[in-house]
């Protein structure tokens, strides 16, 4: 079994991820979707949390490898940043939603060297756009993001958009695809749910037709 397929069976057998084709959920920006995640329960479970920091690392050393800096999303990033950080030998900082309206300011907490290269951790890449956001506050900082690297991705269509247009490359652990194939090898979802999931990923604004 792959890294891959062994986290997205953890995500599964965990409940980080939930499947549920025939209830769908309504995420905050109001789609209707077939799968809700929530990674932070993966900081709780040891031998789940090190599958992931490790997996993580791993891509960093190999897409990533001249890497000066780990940087986590606060929140979900923070921990898992911190453990690649460690696992890499190399400083940590987090970035902040949006720089603090108290104190200095700051919107990049820790040592921060001028142009830095950096990796930024996420949990979950949904349309990238918090990430990038993120992204941005180091380049403003005069850092050099190499590129994302994430747990999860759902494999929509706009975030190899935004990435594209961001001109940044992300890579994760493991994804929507091996998720649901590993959900259909494991009989937690039927033939017809896994069809539904998989046009769901193709085109979410119009699932279900």
């Amino acid at each position: 079994m792959t890294i891959a397929q062994t986290v997205a069976k953890d995500l599964l057998k965990i409940k980080a991820v939930t499947l549920r084709p025939d209830q769908p959920f309504t995420w905050a920006s109001g789609l209707k979707a077939p799968i809700y995640t929530d990674n932070r329960l993966t900081i709780s479970y040891p031998q789940v949390r090190r599958d992931i920091y490790q997996g993580m690392s791993e891509l960093i050393r190999q897409y990533y490898g001249d890497a000066d800096v780990i940087a986590g999303t606060a929140t979900a990033g923070i921990p898992h940043a911190a453990w690649v950080a460690e696992e890499l030998g190399l400083p940590l900082v987090y970035v902040r939603a949006k720089p603090k309206d108290h104190g200095q300011g700051r919107q990049i907490e820790g040592a921060f060297p001028q142009g830095a290269k950096v990796v930024v951790i996420d949990d979950l890449l949904s349309t990238g756009g918090s990430v990038l956001n993120a992204v941005k506050a180091v380049q403003n900082a005069n850092g050099q993001v190499l590129g994302v690297v994430a747990d999860f991705s759902y494999q929509l269509p706009v975030l190899d958009e935004n990435f594209r247009a961001a001109n940044l490359t992300y890579h994760t652990v493991t994804d929507y695809t091996t998720l649901i194939e590993v959900a259909k090898q494991n009989d937690l979802i039927t033939s017809d749910q896994e069809a539904s999931l998989r046009a769901w990923r193709k085109d979410p604004r119009n699932w279900p037709e």
